[in-house]
């Protein structure tokens, strides 16, 4: 598959392109690159000349605090372009880290502009992008302020496998995912022991599980109860339900 038909795939979600709009963006020049776990995308203060898409394997945004401490901001899967507001704004304000060994397609700057110039179709698609990027920051903030760590947990790992599922990665309840507890942690302002003890939980309610970079939902219901998770602020134009 030509790596520009994910991008059209995922553009056209909820888009409706003509046949020369996704001619355009078949047209883009594209910089591809395989790296390993732990490659430096984009980090705080640099100024990126260009987007990347995730083709294969996963990232995530986050910031560290004076005293040392790293929040993750999101966690980014195949399909995802995490740096798509680096086309306006100038100065990265986070880091922006694969988690995993990774395929990475890079476009630059002055080819998106010179597309969304041309095809404000396309531009509307890309800026409905930024928007639900948006809608899952203010989930976070939710997610981090008022849930318990159970209910941190569940909601989590609820988003992944539903935007998983969007891109064809669920089979049976199941998706990887390479996530320690440490990187957990991180992304639920809890401690790594506090992270252990709620799986442990959910382990053993046959609930759900995570073993060896494999996310198992033994009970997706349950798990969306658990974390209060309604997918709406996803917007997805075919997501997949529990059940």
């Amino acid at each position: 598959m030509h790596y520009a038909e994910m991008l059209i795939r995922r553009l056209r979600s909820d888009t409706h392109f003509s046949n020369d709009d996704a001619t355009a963006i078949k047209a883009l020049p594209l910089h591809v690159k395989e790296v390993p776990e732990e490659t430096p995308i984009a980090r705080e203060g640099d100024h990126p000349s260009a987007c990347c898409m995730i083709v294969k394997g996963f990232a995530c945004r986050s910031k560290v605090a004076d005293t040392g401490k790293r929040q993750i901001l999101s966690f980014h899967i195949p399909g995802d372009i995490p740096d798509l507001q680096s086309l306006l704004l100038k100065t990265m304000d986070h880091d922006l880290v694969t988690i995993s060994a990774a395929t990475l397609a890079f476009i630059d700057h002055s080819d998106l502009s010179r597309l969304i110039d041309a095809r404000p179709t396309v531009a509307r698609a890309l800026w409905r992008e930024t928007m639900i990027d948006s809608a899952v920051f203010r989930e976070w903030i939710v997610n981090l302020g008022v849930r318990s760590a159970s209910a941190r947990m569940a909601h989590l790992l609820a988003e992944l496998r539903q935007r998983m599922a969007a891109v064809g990665l669920v089979s049976d309840g199941e998706f990887q995912f390479p996530v320690t507890q440490a990187k957990l942690a991180e992304a639920l302002g809890l401690s790594t022991v506090h992270v252990n003890r709620v799986l442990q939980d959910f382990r053993g309610k046959r609930v759900l599980d995570i073993r060896k970079n494999l996310v198992t939902l033994t009970d997706v219901v349950k798990v969306f109860a658990a974390g209060g998770f309604d997918p709406t602020y996803l917007h997805q134009v075919n997501g997949a339900h529990p059940g």
